[in-house]
């Protein structure tokens, strides 16, 4: 990714985040990725940590339409992704889609109520909804409105050993090509 792709993610997320009267805290930790994968307008995601604790931490997330955060679960981290401003559908199944038993169903919960899922079903949450994950529980999500605004609380969180992508070429932090002067400095930043 070159880094005026990334200065322009973070300036379209931080307009976007001011035309919502969402007021980031003084120095967030900043992330823009595209996974690895070089195409970042299809996979990719901008991320603000705002609270990095030993028990929890706090993101807020932003993506435009046709953006994909790609398939992916956690070993360790439980989290609850709420719909902060728009919507977005989110893809769900319980262990790896080319492992998992196809005719499976399982439980997760939205809104504060279990509700029965099967392999790969689409779930769309609106602004104000949540969904709360489990380790083991892979999801894919994408905005269905222009563009979003997703929270995430979860337990503990650790990027660089967390995350299992279903696609094996993908990283979680992406390879910056430095052709203009950082804007902020990302967390993946050395």
């Amino acid at each position: 990714m070159k880094r005026s792709e990334v200065n322009h993610a973070i300036r379209k997320a931080t307009a976007f985040f001011e035309q919502h009267h969402w007021h980031l805290p003084p120095n967030p930790a900043w992330d823009v990725t595209d996974f690895g994968l070089g195409n970042f307008d299809k996979k990719g995601l901008v991320l603000i940590n705002l609270a990095e604790e030993i028990e929890y931490c706090e993101k807020l997330m932003f993506a435009s339409k046709n953006q994909e955060t790609p398939l992916h679960c956690h070993a360790k981290k439980k989290e609850d992704i709420i719909v902060r401003v728009g919507s977005i559908a989110i893809e769900l199944w319980l262990g790896k889609p080319s492992e998992a038993a196809k005719d499976a169903k399982f439980e997760v919960q939205v809104n504060r109520q279990m509700r029965t899922f099967q392999q790969g079903e689409v779930l769309e949450l609106t602004a104000g909804e949540r969904i709360t994950l489990v380790p083991g529980v892979y999801h894919a999500f994408y905005p269905t409105s222009e563009a979003c605004i997703i929270g995430e609380v979860s337990t503990a969180n650790d990027d660089t050993n967390d995350n299992f992508f279903v696609d094996p070429d993908i990283g979680r932090y992406a390879a910056i090509e430095e052709d203009e002067p950082a804007l902020i400095r990302l967390l993946s930043d050395k």
